[in-house]
C-alpha cells in the first residue's frame, strides 16, 4: 500500500490545472479530426498547440520505459483495429474509421492523462455502439470511486458491462496512477472481483482507460515496438479519464469545456445522492 502516493493540496491544485491542459487539447483538435486528415497532421498541430499556446510539454514524446525505444511522436492516434499506443504518420482517416487520440502533457512537472473516440465521417453502428458501451465502462467505473472502495471495485463493473454487450477487455494494459510521475502504482485493471485489490484512500490519483474490443480480447504487437492491435482484427474503442479520490467520492481532473457530458446514468445517480 505504501507506494501509492498520496498527493498534497498542492498537488492536486497542479494536477488538476494539467488535467484541464490535456482535455483542452482534445478540444482544439476535434474539428481536425475529419475524412481525409493524416494522424501525422493530427499530431503536428497539437503538439504546436501545447508548446506554443499551452506551453505544456507533450509527455509521450520520447518517453522511454525500461525495454522500449524512445516515442517518437507528441500523442498517440489508434485507428480502428489498433488499440492503443499507434504512432502517427502518413494514414490518411477514411470515411467511417474511428480513431483514438491519446494526449497528456506536462505542466510545471504534473502530467494530465485522458483520451477520447473519434468517429469520422459516416460511422458504422457497431463503431457508434462500441464507442459508447466503452465510454459507459469508463464512467461505471469512475462511479465505484470513493474513499474505502477497492480497485478491484473498478475493473468489476468494467468487464461486467463490456461483456454484458457481447465485448471482450483487453487485459495487457491498465490504468495507472500519475503525478509528476507519468505511470505510478497502482495499476488500474479493466476486470476484476469486487472488494480484492488496494484500497482507495483520499488524495490518490489514477486514470481509468479502459480498452474495449468489439471481437476477442487477444492482441498482437505490431513490428514498430509500440502499436498494439487485435489479434482478430476487430475494432477496438477505448475513452480515458484521470481521477482523484476526494474525501466523499471522485473528482474528474481532466475536463474542459468541450469535454463530452458523462452518460444520462451517471447524472442521475449523482442528482439522487444529492437529493
Amino acid at each position: 500500500m505504501s507506494n501509492i502516493s498520496i498527493k498534497s493540496p498542492a498537488d492536486i491544485e497542479g494536477m488538476r490545472i494539467a488535467g484541464r491542459l490535456g482535455s483542452e487539447v482534445l478540444d482544439y483538435i476535434t474539428p481536425f479530426v475529419k475524412v481525409g486528415v493524416t494522424t501525422g497532421e493530427l499530431d503536428r498541430l497539437c503538439h504546436e498547440y501545447m508548446v506554443n499556446v499551452q506551453g505544456t510539454i507533450p509527455a509521450p514524446l520520447n518517453y522511454c520505459p525500461p525495454g522500449y525505444t524512445p516515442y517518437p511522436k507528441a500523442i498517440c492516434t489508434s485507428v480502428n483495429d489498433v488499440i492503443c499506443h499507434g504512432i502517427p504518420g502518413d494514414k490518411v482517416l477514411k470515411d467511417g474509421d474511428m480513431v483514438n487520440l491519446d494526449i497528456t502533457v506536462i505542466k510545471d512537472g504534473y502530467h494530465g492523462d485522458n483520451s477520447r473516440m473519434f468517429l469520422v465521417g459516416k460511422p458504422s453502428i457497431l463503431a457508434k455502439r462500441l464507442s459508447e458501451v466503452t465510454y459507459e465502462c469508463m464512467w461505471l467505473g469512475i462511479a465505484q470511486v470513493k474513499p474505502g472502495a477497492h480497485l478491484g471495485d473498478i475493473g468489476h463493473v468494467i468487464q461486467q458491462h463490456a461483456e454484458k454487450n457481447g465485448y471482450s477487455v483487453v487485459r495487457e494494459f491498465c490504468g495507472h496512477g500519475i503525478g509528476k510521475v507519468f505511470h505510478e502504482e497502482p495499476q488500474v485493471l479493466h476486470y476484476g472481483r469486487p472488494g480484492t485489490l488496494e484500497r482507495l484512500e483520499a488524495g490518490m490519483i489514477f486514470t481509468i482507460e479502459p480498452m474495449i474490443n468489439a471481437g476477442r480480447r487477444e492482441i498482437k504487437e505490431m513490428g514498430d515496438g509500440w502499436t498494439i492491435k487485435t489479434k482478430d482484427k476487430k475494432p477496438s474503442a477505448q475513452w480515458e479519464h484521470t481521477i482523484l479520490v476526494t474525501e466523499t467520492g471522485y473528482e474528474v481532473l481532466t475536463v474542459s469545456a468541450g469535454s463530452p457530458p458523462p452518460p444520462a446514468f451517471i447524472t442521475e445517480a449523482s442528482q439522487a445522492v444529492t437529493a
